[in-house]
């Protein structure tokens, strides 16, 4: 038993008034971040351990109190030591959205997905969370050059096609920087959906922005994890962009937010790839990297759709196809 672990026991047994208590592990993910539930009688919690100065717990505090604001069921922060980066919290259940979606529930899933983020949008105020500009939007992008070209491919890409690269990250940034802003979730995906009374519960949120409508929306129906039929996306998109029209959300004209969709989330697409790289290559852990061909099929979806893009699909072929030559060759 570590002593930090012995340290967080200790913390939470004070913060709970009990002499002694179980933490069980429930779950690492992407971060340095590790979560535990402690039962004490008929209540359960859940424990955050974000350890300094990897990670910071002010943003969590600060976002959970914004959502559950705006009406959205997050946890409530029951006790906090940010010092040691320790959290308490409630438990907002056992099931994940991923654990339990199936063909014949998703409907009403999403529907509840959607009328929570519909909430959380119309909550949204300027200069409250980081912007999420035209930087932030080219250092996600840069992680697709830096970790799944460069690093996982092991390709240099030539002055042309930096040149390709360069021309599509452009057209993406100006995409999302001309869509309404609204909070974002910024990681709005089942496997962070709690299937809860009320439904859902959300967690994850600690990197929360103010940034494109279309963000969160094409996180919930192109997810790393899951996959759905194109036209089934399609319908949940127009049923989206339905409700929020009808609760005064400043949503584009249908045709501008379909592109918009689609665009956001080829942006999206690309950084994923480069940060499950990362977390492969930086952090050790393999499980991620198995998803990246999920990402390039969204890419290539989407990709075909837009006659802009398609000097990527061709870099992207050219990216494979060296890359198998060069492991061939070792």
């Amino acid at each position: 038993m570590s002593e930090r672990f012995e340290q967080l026991q200790a913390w939470v047994a004070g913060a709970l008034q009990v002499q002694m208590l179980r933490l069980e592990p429930i779950s690492a993910d992407a971060s340095f971040r590790r979560y535990f539930r402690s039962l004490v009688g008929p209540i359960s919690y859940i424990v955050m351990d974000a350890p300094p100065p990897q990670e910071d717990c002010r943003p969590f505090v600060r976002i959970a109190r914004l959502l559950q604001d705006a009406g959205v069921h997050a946890p409530e922060v029951l006790a906090q030591d940010l010092a040691r980066g320790f959290l308490l919290l409630s438990d907002l259940g056992q099931k994940t959205y991923l654990d339990v979606l199936k063909a014949d529930n998703a409907d009403a899933l999403f529907t509840d997905a959607m009328g929570t983020l519909i909430r959380w949008q119309l909550a949204s105020r300027a200069q409250v969370l980081p912007a999420y500009d035209r930087a932030l939007l080219r250092r996600e992008l840069n992680l697709f050059a830096e970790w799944y070209m460069a690093r996982h491919l092991k390709i240099t890409p030539t002055p042309a096609e930096r040149e390709i690269l360069e021309a599509s990250f452009e057209l993406l940034e100006d995409s999302a920087l001309a869509q309404p802003r609204v909070y974002v979730h910024r990681d709005y995906m089942p496997r962070n959906l709690m299937v809860s009374a009320p439904n859902p519960g959300v967690l994850d949120f600690q990197d929360a922005v103010y940034g494109p409508i279309t963000y969160d929306i094409v996180s919930l129906f192109k997810d790393a994890f899951i996959s759905w039929d194109s036209r089934q996306v399609d319908a949940w998109r127009r049923q989206f962009w339905q409700q929020a029209r009808q609760a005064g959300l400043a949503v584009q004209a249908f045709p501008e937010f379909e592109r918009a969709f689609d665009w956001m989330g080829l942006q999206r697409h690309l950084k994923v790839m480069g940060i499950f790289a990362r977390i492969h290559y930086r952090d050790g852990k393999s499980g991620y990297l198995e998803d990246t061909p999920r990402f390039l099929n969204y890419v290539r979806e989407t990709g075909r759709l837009y006659k802009e893009f398609t000097p990527l699909l061709m870099l992207l072929d050219s990216m494979q196809s060296r890359a198998q030559k060069g492991m061939a060759a070792t």
